[in-house]
């Protein structure tokens, strides 16, 4: 099987933070209220990233609550942020793909999520 070219787009990669609230099945240990996670999803636009992203982690049983969104590569490097190679491996990765890219899933444990910091025990 021989894969066709696509018609060049304009498809860009963006990164997500998602914050997901508990549902039955959703894979989070079972003494956690939440979580977040770290996502590179690709989209004409970010608008377009967020509604795919929100409906593939439904599709997976996870319930998503909020989503900030931190833009391109190009804008992130643009304010600053330090983007390691493994990170834009996983972005490259979502763009060749036209998927989402789960980086990393953190879960929440009892006023964490409210107070913005983990504590390790």
């Amino acid at each position: 099987m021989t894969k066709e070219k696509k018609k060049k787009t304009r498809q860009q990669v963006y990164t997500l933070l998602v914050q997901v609230g508990r549902r039955d099945g959703d894979g989070l240990p079972d003494d956690a209220t939440g979580g977040a996670l770290m996502i590179y999803a690709s989209g004409i636009d970010e608008a377009e990233a967020v509604r795919e992203t929100v409906a593939i982690l439904k599709q997976a049983d996870l319930n998503p609550l909020d989503v900030t969104g931190y833009g391109t590569v190009e804008e992130r490097e643009e304010q600053g942020h330090d983007i390691d190679a493994e990170e834009r491996s996983l972005m490259q990765r979502a763009l060749d793909e036209n998927s989402v890219v789960v980086a990393h899933m953190t879960p929440f444990y009892h006023g964490e999520e409210t107070e913005g910091e983990s504590t390790e025990h």
